[in-house]
């Protein structure tokens, strides 16, 4: 079913990360541009964050998960000038682990969240942003 077939149209608005340290996350995340729109009266047990028109909840997990887990969720994000964004993380030192590269599909650099997740920012709109 698509979209354009609901009697009431749905949008993906964001998604939820299960993490150790709210704190560490919301700092994280602060830094590559987010802001929190809000989090639960201690602020330690859940915040939302907010970037252009999506969100990324964290919910503090006390479970186990291993880093096999982590690594198959993944937060993508995107911006128009790639190679400037990379620049200016190694300026102000956020760690990057994979520099800007190019894949048969998009020209992406990763990163990683206090929590191991993978951050994947890419050149221009996913989806639409094969290397020329």
């Amino acid at each position: 079913m698509t979209n354009s077939e609901l009697p009431i149209p749905v949008r993906m608005d964001g998604m939820s990360l299960p993490v150790t340290d709210v704190q560490a996350s919301i700092a994280f995340y602060t830094r590559l541009g987010f802001t929190t729109e809000l989090t639960d009266p201690s602020g330690k047990g859940f915040a939302l964050m907010r970037i252009g028109g999506g969100t990324i909840g964290l919910q503090r997990h006390k479970g186990e998960d291993t880093p096999k887990v982590r690594d198959g969720i993944h937060v993508e994000l995107s911006t128009e000038d790639l190679d400037g964004l990379y620049v200016w993380m190694q300026e102000t030192g956020i760690a990057v682990e994979k520099p800007p590269h190019d894949r048969p599909w998009e020209r992406v650099m990763v990163l990683r969240d206090p929590d191991g997740f993978r951050v994947e920012v890419s050149q221009g709109k996913r989806g639409h942003n094969r290397p020329g």
